[in-house]
């Protein structure tokens, strides 16, 4: 008998090893014992599924704003890009007042962004927690800790179009 460990290539002992009984029952195992197995099945046409439907980005946005407002996030912005930008259709800019409270507001919004059909949620900046970006394709959603947030001051860039939605910063 020749040995698995001698030649890599087989993966199986040589079947002269079997008796002749053995190997014919083995075969006959592998092959369809009756016509009906033989004979091939017709394609039942499918239906085609409708192609899923995209959540619309400025309802996403405002379920954003929801969430956000429901955790207690501070001075909530919602930006409506669509035709001054090719990248989103919103940008919702927030403020956590720490990096705990910043990591679970991200959490909680990248959960909620995925219950209502965003197919791609992907989230940077989770482990330091300063400044943690949403990108849901058509809704992009930032969230500072207070102080990062005046730093970058993304509202400056995009100007006295940027509403905001909720509650201010408690001083």
């Amino acid at each position: 008998m020749e040995s698995l460990f001698k030649n890599p290539q087989r993966t199986t002992p040589l079947t002269a090893t079997r008796s002749p009984q053995t190997a014919k029952k083995a075969a006959a195992k592998k092959a369809p014992t009756s016509k009906a197995a033989a004979k091939p099945v017709a394609a039942k046409p499918s239906e085609v599924a409708p192609a899923p439907t995209s959540p619309d980005p400025l309802e996403l946005a405002l379920l954003v704003v929801q969430q956000l407002d429901d955790d207690k996030a501070e001075n909530i912005l919602n930006i409506p890009l669509s035709g001054k930008s090719p990248m989103a259709d919103a940008m919702i800019v927030a403020s956590g007042r720490s990096a705990r409270h910043v990591s679970a507001l991200a959490d909680h919004v990248a959960r909620k962004l995925k219950e209502a059909g965003a197919s791609q949620v992907r989230i940077e900046g989770l482990p330091n927690a300063d400044w943690v970006l949403i990108d849901a394709g058509d809704v992009i959603v930032h969230i500072f800790r207070p102080e990062v947030r005046e730093f970058y001051n993304l509202e400056r860039i995009w100007g006295p179009e940027a509403t905001h939605t909720t509650r201010a910063a408690a001083n």
